[in-house]
């Protein structure tokens, strides 16, 4: 299920929920009934709305993060030879 951000300008506060994309999230109760938080001093009606964030995306840096990663690196050598550099020993 995709992971969601919530803010509540009543009491200036980003929350993170996972829920299904069919679900519609507008008051802070519900919000926090989601994600399983206290509702505390702000009113159960106040209004959220669903902030956009970029997804975290892993880049993998070295020959290993490629191997961990389930991939294959194959780097060209002389004589159009292909090695592969992922390879366990």
């Amino acid at each position: 299920m995709p992971i969601y951000d919530y803010f509540c300008p009543s009491n200036n506060r980003k929350v993170e929920v996972i829920h299904s994309i069919h679900t519609q999230v507008q008051t802070w109760g519900e919000l926090c009934q989601l994600a399983e938080c206290e509702v505390g001093d702000t009113p159960e009606d106040a209004p959220v709305r669903r902030v956009l964030c970029a997804p975290m995306l892993s880049v993998p840096l070295t020959n290993s993060d490629y191997r961990n990663a389930g991939f294959t690196k194959l780097v060209k050598r002389d004589k159009g030879v292909y090695e592969n550099v992922t390879a366990s020993d």
